[in-house]
């Protein structure tokens, strides 16, 4: 069954048609916010090294303290949202994100600006874990669903790269204060309109899942695991004694929490959830395509800056037709192919379309045009995010109770962070790898560019996997349709 209800939360005839569509807007609005806020501080981060005096080092720490706090929060907020509420939680989220900004605006030196950062991830993490559950809710009709399901998307993939243009006019144009300034004014609105359309749930109460010790696991878990990645794994090689002393804390934390879950009278997450052949897969695909998509817009961003001599406008431009496309796809026909075929041949086309994007990346040479290598793949790009990451949102959320809603977006969104960072820290690992091992043998656009090549191809391989997964663990709606009785009578059971 493709849609879910909840009655915990707002219920359609709770609010009009009309004002269930201005209620989807305004969590957009806060989906985009998040998303821009990742692409907009990569294009301004050479400005603020300048501006700050960060070393090349320690200017890492403006992304990587956001995406601890983002990647190691968003399972916890998601599950907070089913227990206090989930418009309780994503107005809170907005509230502490838009805060946030404006000391990330005013910061004059490295602490207060890398300490703001941390605190925009967990802001972020609040607002973005509870969306997918409010839009099943807010449209249980399978049509309905499935395009707003195809905006979400939308606004989820490819508000990046709207991100990269936004960064580059701001910094460029006025400071790279006013990519955070800008928050200000969005945050306040979308709050107010949150407020105001979006009718109050109740929850299920903190007596209904007050695990203290499986959420400290998991977001222990989560922090550290993330922070091996994006630091020692990135800088010092995955076989580095520190990397693998994290791992293990990790695998310790995890395993702890997984003990923990599977005794505890009220789980943080139930184990039960997992079950799901559905939702199981559905993860795998979120951090798999998420690993390849994520490392090859930065990668890509650096073939075009460093290769063909971007500006940072330029490659905002530049990667504008994925957006386009992307858009396109899901807000206008992404509905139309689920309600004709299913979710589960739309995924497995787009994905397979975005293999071919990647894999036909890397044929871009040095010196490269862009007409002809560059936005032939971006635009494959866009048509396989477009018609794939809809029908994956809504496979994710499609067997999922009513009241685990919160706890299924806010894990998608977590496998989708993790995937997006590990992918990043494998993909660049090995391009600057390939790019030293060849240096002294090649010019040094050409040593770059066999490191970009590699990443890509590695990139179309990790998205592949997706695409078997997609094939073997995704049933056909028909049969789960058919499968639908006897999982009510065992229920019943």
């Amino acid at each position: 069954m493709y849609a879910t209800t909840d009655t915990l939360a707002t219920t359609p005839a709770a609010l009009g048609g009309r004002s269930r569509w201005l209620a989807l807007y305004t969590l957009c609005a806060g989906m985009l916010m998040i998303v821009l806020d990742v692409t907009v501080v990569n294009v301004a981060l050479p400005a603020i090294q300048d501006d700050l005096g960060f070393t090349n080092s320690s200017l890492a720490w403006v992304v990587n303290a956001y995406l601890i706090a983002f990647g190691g929060l968003l399972l916890l907020a998601g599950r907070l949202g089913d227990l206090l509420g989930r418009r309780n939680v994503f107005t809170a989220g907005l509230v502490v994100f838009t805060i946030a900004s404006v000391l990330c605006g005013l910061a004059r030196s490295q602490e207060v600006l890398v300490i703001a950062r941390f605190i925009q991830g967990v802001g972020g993490a609040l607002t973005s874990a509870v969306i997918l559950g409010m839009i099943v809710t807010l449209f249980p009709e399978p049509r309905e669903q499935a395009k707003a399901i195809g905006m979400y998307a939308f606004v989820a993939s490819a508000g990046g790269s709207i991100g990269l243009l936004a960064g580059g006019v701001l910094t460029q144009a006025i400071s790279w204060h006013w990519i955070f300034f800008v928050n200000l004014p969005i945050g306040v609105l979308t709050t107010t309109f949150a407020v105001k359309l979006i009718e109050k749930d109740k929850g299920l109460g903190l007596g209904r899942g007050t695990d203290v010790p499986g959420a400290v696991l998991i977001t222990g878990a989560l922090m550290v695991g993330v922070f091996t990645i994006v630091k020692p794994a990135a800088e010092l090689g995955w076989t580095a004694p520190r990397t693998l002393v994290l791992a293990a804390v990790t695998l310790v934390l995890l395993a702890g929490f997984v003990a923990r879950e599977a005794t505890a009278a009220n789980p943080l997450v139930p184990l039960r959830i997992f079950r799901s052949r559905t939702l199981t897969g559905a993860n795998l695909i979120q951090a798999l395509s998420s690993s390849g998509m994520f490392g090859i817009f930065f990668l890509g961003s650096l073939y075009l800056q460093r290769v063909l001599g971007y500006d940072a406008l330029e490659i905002g431009l530049a990667f504008l037709p994925t957006t386009l496309v992307m858009g396109l796809l899901s807000v206008k026909y992404s509905e139309k192919l689920v309600m004709r075929f299913g979710p589960r041949r739309p995924l497995i086309a787009g994905l397979s379309l975005i293999v071919v994007g990647l894999a036909l990346f890397t044929q871009a040479p040095v010196g490269g045009n862009y007409f002809i290598h560059v936005l032939p793949v971006l635009a494959l790009l866009g048509l396989g995010g477009g018609v794939c990451f809809p029908a994956l949102m809504g496979l994710s959320m499609s067997d999922v109770k009513p009241e685990d809603a919160g706890l299924a977006s806010g894990l998608i969104g977590t496998m989708g962070e993790v995937g997006a960072a590990l992918g990043l820290a494998v993909l660049a690992t090995l391009s600057a790898t390939r790019t030293a091992s060849v240096a002294g043998a090649k010019p040094a656009l050409d040593a770059l560019t066999d490191g970009y090549h590699l990443s890509f191809g590695i990139a179309a391989v990790i998205v592949a996997v997706s695409v078997a997964i997609a094939v073997t663990m995704m049933r056909p709606a028909k049969e789960q349709v058919a499968d639908e009785p006897a999982e009510l009578a065992l229920e019943a059971a």
